[in-house]
């Protein structure tokens, strides 16, 4: 069995029903991106984002947003050492490999950007000091949805940071059935075993990264992206950040299904995820933009069959 198949199977231990959103998940982590979970309480945002970084046997962090929660309890801050007489940095929770940061949106704006430096440049600046971050790094942040009591839009610039989003939606009903069965008498979180290491993990960014996508592939994406810019009903389109996001998500899939090149079904697979939480819409939602944007971008001829 694969990593990538191990990984799977460990957290369809605790998650029932929702092989989408969890291989989602590992795509962005694979494609060195960051993840935003979207969707009402309960459903199981914050155990998969624990169970995911679980088996990946990596350095993990949480952060519980709240109202008062200072940037620096985010990324660290420097204290007087009265023996050495020098201020000495004291990192903060986002010094780790994974970082779940736990309903996001209900923290204040100003926590919620100090989280912006470190999701794009692997470091935070604390006093003029530059510190770089461990090496993979990944936020997999939850979020409420924005009409909820007591939640704080994201800003445009770090929704933009978040390679892709994604919502869990309730579980059918036997696999709501399944989980008070199982459940009831034992936490099968404590059962993920972890199933790579940091450097393992690397070795697989890597190879996900190598994987091969053809000119028509990659004009493809481009188009997708600039579609959504011309679109009516969209105020604000995809940057030129999220047609990079796109193609590297979409790489990262094709080698979870084990392939070593990308098809254009791997772009119309991640389109909703990657581009929709960018997109400010006049009238709709994001997913109806992408919707209308897959629907009249024609793939380039060829793209279906490079290899």
């Amino acid at each position: 069995m694969s990593q990538v198949s191990s990984i799977v199977e460990q957290v369809e231990r605790v998650i029932d029903g929702k092989s989408e959103a969890i291989e989602t998940a590992l795509v962005v982590l694979l494609a060195e991106g960051h993840l935003l979970i979207e969707d009402v309480p309960g459903v199981g945002k914050t155990v998969l984002a624990k169970a995911l970084a679980r088996t990946l046997g990596c350095s993990v962090s949480r952060i519980q947003f709240t109202p008062d929660l200072l940037p620096s309890d985010v990324t660290g801050v420097a204290v007087y050492d009265q023996q050495s007489g020098d201020f000495v940095f004291k990192p903060g929770a986002v010094f780790a490999n994974v970082v779940i940061g736990d309903e996001i949106n209900r923290a204040s704006p100003k926590t919620q950007s100090a989280l912006l430096e470190s999701m794009e440049e692997r470091h935070v600046t604390v006093d003029g000091t530059t510190h770089p971050l461990a090496t993979p790094f990944a936020v997999i942040a939850t979020q409420n949805p924005v009409e909820m009591e007591g939640t704080y839009p994201l800003p445009e610039a770090q929704l933009d940071r978040f390679m892709a989003r994604i919502s869990m939606g309730y579980p059918d009903e036997d696999a709501e059935l399944a989980m008070m069965h199982d459940r009831d008498a034992v936490d099968p979180m404590d059962e993920i075993v972890p199933v790579t290491t940091a450097e393992g993990l690397r070795s697989m960014i890597a190879a996900a990264r190598a994987v091969h996508a053809s000119p028509e592939v990659e004009q493809y994406g481009v188009s997708l992206v600039r579609a959504t810019r011309r679109d009516p009903e969209v105020r604000l389109g995809a940057s030129p950040r999220a047609a990079l996001h796109l193609l590297r998500a979409a790489k990262a899939r094709a080698y979870v299904h084990d392939r070593e090149f990308v098809l254009p079904d791997d772009l119309v697979a991640l389109a909703g995820p990657v581009l929709a939480h960018r997109l400010s819409t006049i009238r709709g939602s994001g997913d109806d933009a992408v919707d209308r944007v897959l629907a009249s971008t024609a793939v380039p001829a060829g793209a279906r069959h490079v290899r």
